[in-house]
């Protein structure tokens, strides 16, 4: 019972759901998340540990930064990942963020936004 509390809970706030919407298109460095919620780094961290905590994202360290990713950990948070294409299509909000999330340059390219690009070396 305590996986599921935990999934619904983390599914509770507004702001981690906005964030598994915007993992469904794809993995997003954590300074991304942050431009397109417009909160404070701290408020998304936290966001971002719970999502963590209840199985329903994954990080993985890229020099300085974290990328996140949907990734389901239990069959609680599976069955939600599951239904969530469904969830909040036509809310204004989410078109707003996915709309501003596609201006963005894709993870990976040439012409990386600074915040995600190489670690700086330490001289």
């Amino acid at each position: 019972m305590r996986e599921l509390v935990k999934v619904m809970k983390a599914l509770s706030d507004p702001g981690r759901v906005k964030v598994l919407k915007m993992l469904e298109a794809r993995e997003m460095c954590a300074c991304e998340i942050i431009g397109l919620l417009g909160l404070a780094q701290p408020t998304v961290s936290r966001h971002l540990k719970v999502l963590v905590d209840a199985g329903l994202i994954k990080g993985r360290k890229v020099g300085s930064w974290v990328h996140y990713r949907l990734a389901p950990a239990s069959i609680y948070a599976q069955a939600m990942l599951a239904a969530l294409p469904g969830w909040l299509e036509a809310d204004p909000e989410i078109l707003a963020m996915r709309q501003t999330a596609g201006r963005l340059v894709p993870l990976g390219s040439s012409a990386q936004p600074s915040c995600c690009g190489p670690a700086p070396a330490n001289p």
